[in-house]
Parts: C-alpha cells; sequence; structure tokens
C-alpha cells in the first residue's frame, strides 16, 4: 500500500505540474485582438454609396508600404458619426457629387508605425510626393505627426469630394514615379475626386483648408465639402483640407487599438 501511495501521489504531483505549465502558456497561445464596441459600425451598413478607398490598407501614402492595423479596406466609425456621414452623403448625392473617404477609425499601432517612419530619417522613399518641401527632421515639429490621433478615438475621417459618375481610378504601384501633391491635378497620381488644389495626406501649408493661395475652383471644392459637413456637427482640422471629426465624440478621451476588419466588428457587418 505504501509503494502503491507514493505512485499515485508521484502520479498526481507530476498532472499538477504538467497543468501548471499548460495553465501558464495559454494566455499567449489564446491571446485574441481587441474588439471593437457595440457602437463601432463599417460605414458600408449605414451608406454603401460612399466611395471607400483606404490608403493605408495600400502603399500608396507616405511611408511606403501597408500599415500596421489595416488588416482588410473598410471604413469603420462610431454609429454616429457613420450616421452623420450618410446625410452628408444624401444631400451631396442631391447635387451630383459622392463622399470618398481615405481613412477613418485608425489603430494606435498604426499611429505607432507612423512615429517609428517618422524616426527613420534615411527612409525618405515617398518624399517626392507627400512630402517634397518638408524635411523629415520636422514632422513633429510641425504637427504632421504626432503619437497620438484623434482617429483612434473613432470619429474622424479623411475624405474628399468625387463628381458623378465616379470615374474608375488605376492602383498605386510600388515603383511608379512620383509627382508633388501640390502639383497640378492632371500632373499628380489619378485621383477621381474633385480638385482640391492638393492630393490627399500632402504635407504642406497649401493644404491648409482655408490657405489663401488656393482659389476658384479648387477653394469652392474645398467649401463645399466644408459647409457641408460643418453643417452636421463636422469640426474640419485646418491644416488639413480632407481632415473632420463628428462631434460631440462618444469616446473623446479613448484611443483604441483594435484592427481595422471585419472580424473586430463581431461580425457586425
Amino acid at each position: 500500500m505504501t509503494r502503491l501511495s507514493s505512485a499515485v501521489r508521484g502520479l498526481i504531483t507530476a498532472l499538477a505540474a504538467l497543468l501548471a505549465v499548460t495553465a501558464a502558456s495559454a494566455p499567449a497561445r489564446a491571446k485574441t485582438e481587441p474588439k471593437a464596441p457595440k457602437d463601432f459600425v463599417a460605414l458600408r451598413s449605414v451608406d454603401p454609396t460612399i466611395i471607400q478607398e483606404m490608403r493605408y490598407f495600400t502603399p500608396h501614402n507616405f511611408v511606403g508600404e501597408r500599415i500596421d492595423g489595416y488588416q482588410q479596406p473598410i471604413c469603420i466609425l462610431t454609429r454616429p458619426a457613420a450616421e452623420a456621414l450618410h446625410k452628408a452623403q444624401t444631400r451631396l448625392l442631391h447635387r451630383g457629387y459622392t463622399l470618398k473617404v481615405y481613412d477613418c477609425y485608425r489603430p494606435q499601432r498604426a499611429v505607432n508605425h507612423f512615429v517609428r517612419w517618422a524616426e527613420d530619417l534615411d527612409d525618405q522613399a515617398m518624399k517626392g510626393e507627400f512630402y517634397p518641401n518638408v524635411d523629415k527632421t520636422r514632422l513633429f515639429e510641425d504637427g504632421y505627426i504626432a503619437e497620438k490621433s484623434g482617429h483612434s478615438r473613432g470619429s474622424t475621417m479623411d475624405l474628399t469630394i468625387v463628381k458623378l459618375p465616379a470615374k474608375p481610378t488605376r492602383p498605386y504601384h510600388p515603383g511608379d514615379s512620383l509627382v508633388p501633391c501640390f502639383a497640378p491635378k492632371d500632373e499628380r497620381f489619378p485621383d477621381n475626386s474633385v480638385d482640391m488644389g492638393t492630393g490627399f495626406d500632402c504635407f504642406d501649408t497649401l493644404a491648409h483648408t482655408l490657405d489663401p493661395r488656393v482659389q476658384g475652383q479648387q477653394r469652392a471644392n474645398r467649401l463645399l465639402l466644408k459647409s457641408t459637413l460643418e453643417g452636421l456637427g463636422f469640426v474640419n482640422l485646418a491644416e488639413e483640407w480632407w481632415h473632420y471629426t463628428f462631434q460631440p465624440e462618444p469616446y473623446p478621451n479613448t484611443y483604441f487599438d483594435f484592427p481595422v476588419s471585419w472580424k473586430s466588428l463581431n461580425g457586425r457587418h
């Protein structure tokens, strides 16, 4: 009996040790991505007519590669922001235009990616298009890059206007020749939007919404976007004609990090 009891005790001890090791390693294996709060939605589920050209899912951006956290090319927003955007779209459709979004909710890991890129002064692959006149050492000081972004709170989007019927646009291919973002529209990389005076994500003072050098139809186009959105609760960032935040924000002090994907929405298509 003594030998049997000792054997049983030994077996129990071994099993306990195995369970302890399994339990300790389980969190690493079972790690899951954070999910979006229930009041985050895919813009397409609120308004499928708004064009989506999610630039950070592609290499056509100032970094030159897909940005961390963009697992699928979809626009995710808080529901109040998405519903307000739907109202803006309805108004523009009556005038023969449609909205097009370039970016919506942006996870914190994407912002971290921007910061790492900005700190790597040797990586200037996309300078010719996105920041031809800006020294990369000044990106933080001049406010083009920051460690936090309002996009991560879920109610900020980057967008433009497209004249209907919308013309198709060709995809960007890494290695394409780069033209300054403030060059005449017919010289810049083709975009089916109306002429706003600069391309999206142009690191230049010409991108300031009310820059006095931007006049004529370019200024009229900026003001059309501005007046349409501001009448519905959106606030423009004065330094970027494309950047708007819906207010009041549901999450004014929270910076989320769930990936841009359908899975983050728990199947809420």
